[in-house]
């Protein structure tokens, strides 16, 4: 399982997340992002195509980061999402808290200012 930047797209950081985000993986993924938004990076979409499953850790992992892209006055958006991974988004209820996008283009049209 990894996780890694895929692209910056004018102001905007793309992670794609490849198998799984589970208790093994999520510290990891942690550290690097958090760096990340400390930067200035704050406007984050995550790519899910490749993500399998996501246990409570990933699940802590996203809301990690939403509360610090929040803080920072960013914002954390999810795209390309499975139907399994969607149920436990669900289930957990963050689908309140997270926009969900059929795929990153989408989510990154919505980063663009309103007119």
């Amino acid at each position: 399982m990894e996780f890694y930047c895929h692209d910056v797209h004018k102001d905007v950081l793309i992670i794609s997340a490849d198998g799984g985000l589970n208790r093994s993986t999520s510290a990891q993924f942690t550290d690097e992002i958090l760096q990340l938004i400390e930067t200035g990076l704050t406007k984050i979409v995550v790519d899910c195509e490749r993500l399998t499953f996501i246990s409570s850790f990933g699940l802590a992992v996203l809301l990690n980061l939403h509360k610090r892209a929040a803080r920072n006055g960013g914002q954390v958006k999810i795209a390309n999402v499975h139907n399994r991974v969607v149920s436990v988004l669900k289930v957990a209820h963050l689908n309140k808290i997270f926009q969900i996008y059929p795929d990153v283009d989408r989510a990154l049209l919505d980063f663009q200012p309103k007119q």
